[in-house]
C-alpha cells in the first residue's frame, strides 16, 4: 500500500463501484471491456484499478469454485467451543481439515464457527471425531443459502 494513501482516505465513486461489481462478477473481464462498460479509456481504467489495488480495496482476484461440481453436495455449519486449555490445539486441528473451507473465531458462547463441505453425510462423524477431544461441537446442515456472499460496495 502506498504510504500517502490510507484506507480511511478511500472514496469510491460510481465508476469505482461499477468496476468492482464487474470484476466481482467475472475477475477475468478484460480491461477493454471494463472500459467500454464505464465509458472510459482502457488506460484510465487501468489507473483506477491500480489505485484500488494499491489502496487495498481490491485485495486480489479469485476463482469461484462450485463445490457441487466437485461432488460436495452437503454443507455443514459447525460451531465449536474449545475445551479448557485446548485453544491452540483446536486451531491447529481446524487448519488440518481440508473440507473445512472457512472458519471464524467469534465472541459469545462458541469460539469458532466453521463451514464444512461434504460429499455425503457419512464424512461428518470422522471429521467431528477428529476434534472431539478439543472442543464441544454443534452442527447444522445447510438446507439453502438465501444470501450468497455479496459485494460490500
Amino acid at each position: 500500500m502506498r504510504n500517502d494513501l490510507r484506507k480511511s482516505d478511500i472514496h469510491l465513486d460510481g465508476i469505482d463501484k461499477r468496476l468492482i461489481e464487474l470484476l466481482y462478477d467475472n475477475a477475468r473481464t478484460p480491461v477493454s471491456e471494463l472500459a467500454r462498460s464505464v465509458s472510459m479509456t482502457a488506460p484510465s481504467v487501468n489507473e483506477r484499478l491500480k489505485r484500488l489495488e494499491e489502496s487495498g480495496v481490491i485485495a486480489g482476484y479469485r476463482v469461484d469454485i462450485d463445490p457441487l461440481a466437485l461432488g460436495y453436495s452437503l454443507i455443514a455449519i459447525v460451531r465449536m467451543r474449545q475445551l479448557p486449555g485446548k485453544m491452540h490445539e483446536l486451531e491447529a486441528q481446524i487448519n488440518l481439515i481440508p473440507e473445512l473451507v472457512e472458519c471464524d473465531k467469534v465472541t459469545g458462547d462458541d469460539c469458532y464457527i466453521a463451514r464444512l463441505y461434504l460429499k455425503n453425510i457419512s464424512e461428518l462423524d470422522p471429521i467431528l471425531d477428529s476434534i472431539s477431544d478439543l472442543a464441544d461441537t454443534n452442527t447444522s446442515i445447510v438446507k439453502s443459502t438465501p444470501v450468497k456472499r455479496r459485494l460490500l460496495v
